[in-house]
């Protein structure tokens, strides 16, 4: 039978958050990457304005990232806005920031009282001042937390971070700090920061689609891929407990051979 994790961290027989899927508390996955997807259709079938679609996905950036926690996941890495995203509509994209800038504020408190440290990935410099100077406090003043990390994928794209990769190998290479044959995957993985907590485990994508669209691409050659048709701001944490009970039942190769048991 399978056992669920309580807010300690520790198995326990048939008990929990809910009656069913339960979860193995010293099989979890220890990074789990989440595509936030459908915030805008959701909208869209309540006849609201997009924005409200994306307020109400932030709604359930809180569920899970407190039940994330209480489990024991030890990182958790949200796609909030993609590269691509800037091509958006300048008042949806204001509105983005606008909610953004307003999370770091509004979840401040939660963050530091749950032992979190707050990090950021992607051209983040592209991100509005006042928004960039809110991120930056909060990850300074969560820096030392280590109960979980949140990593916030900002102005992000795997092509873009694999090729800012790249080009610093590349003038590294040209300032005679590297020769060209040094260059391999360990390099490379070194300059991806992404990979800061390690390659995603499993990755969860919601609304739907089954694509990675760009999200952190070089650490999911090996990751558990779970696609979720509910679309984000309905994403509950029995959702995650659902995405994690396949991670559980999968056994993961990693390219090898495995003999059956």
């Amino acid at each position: 039978m399978l056992e669920l994790v309580e807010t300690t961290g520790a198995p326990s027989e048939r008990t929990g958050f809910y009656d069913e899927p339960l979860i193995e508390a010293r099989n979890l996955p220890r990074h789990v990457g989440i595509i936030m997807d459908g915030n805008g259709r959701w909208a869209a079938q309540r006849g609201m304005p997009r924005p409200e679609g994306h307020r109400a996905g932030s709604r359930s950036v809180r569920r899970i990232v407190r039940m994330a926690r209480r489990i024991g996941i030890e990182a958790l890495t949200l796609y909030a806005f993609s590269f691509q995203n800037w091509q958006r509509p300048d008042d949806e994209v204001g509105a983005l920031m606008v909610l953004l800038h307003d999370y770091l504020l509004s979840e401040r408190r939660e963050i530091l009282d749950n032992g979190i440290r707050l990090a950021a990935i992607g051209a983040i410099d592209k991100l509005p001042g006042w928004v960039r100077a809110a991120l930056d406090e909060l990850c300074a003043a969560s820096a030392s937390e280590d109960r979980m990390t949140l990593t916030l994928a900002l102005s992000y794209g795997g092509q873009e971070e694999i090729a800012a990769a790249a080009r610093r190998l590349a003038a590294e290479v040209a300032a005679g700090k590297r020769k060209p044959e040094d260059i391999d995957v360990d390099a490379l993985r070194g300059e991806i920061p992404s990979l800061r907590m390690g390659e995603p485990d499993l990755i969860i994508r919601t609304g739907g689609e089954r694509r990675l669209s760009n999200f952190l691409l070089f650490g999911s050659a090996y990751s558990e891929l779970y696609f979720c048709d509910r679309l984000w701001p309905d994403f509950t944490e029995k959702d995650l407990f659902a995405a994690i009970d396949s991670y559980q039942s999968r056994q993961r190769r990693f390219g090898l051979v495995v003999e059956d048991d």
